[in-house]
């Protein structure tokens, strides 16, 4: 074979450290477009982007010579940045340690792009760490209860 041809769909979750209630609603569309900008700068196509005021959702198309693991650090520096030097939190703002990374198969980008669009509704009847270990069940990842929060 003489290219590389690849479709790898990631639905990226994490959450603000210690799940605090910190992305207010009077700017979190300024941050979305921040970090759409930080993963289109990386050649990645984003696909969906959303959350709630404790954590967020994405969907990116990821090109097979991205490091996943790179591309979210520089997410979470840079945004943790951009909202620290915007003093738009009361304290310092910070992101989780980690995060989850489940992979998404073509034919499932539109309902995970639709889950991502409706996380205000959703969170209206579950929290974050249910919804956390769901995706974890879901996708077969075994943890452990005393490393996941």
């Amino acid at each position: 074979m003489s290219d590389t041809f690849s479709k790898i769909y990631i639905h990226i979750v994490f959450g603000v450290k210690f799940r605090q209630p910190l992305i207010k609603s009077d700017w979190e569309s300024e941050l979305h477009k921040y970090i759409t900008g930080l993963i289109n700068n990386k050649g990645q196509k984003l696909i969906a982007l959303n959350g709630v005021d404790n954590h967020i959702h994405i969907l990116i198309r990821m090109r097979p010579n991205c490091c996943l693991s790179d591309l979210v650090r520089e997410i979470k520096k840079s945004s943790t940045n951009w909202i620290n030097e915007r003093k738009l939190t009361l304290t310092k703002f910070a992101w989780q340690e980690g995060f989850g990374a489940f992979s998404c198969n073509y034919h499932s980008v539109d309902k995970v792009t639709q889950y991502i669009k409706n996380q205000k509704t959703h969170h209206k009847k579950n929290n974050f760490e249910k919804e956390y270990r769901t995706l974890l069940d879901e996708n077969g990842i075994e943890y452990k209860e005393e490393y996941l929060f």
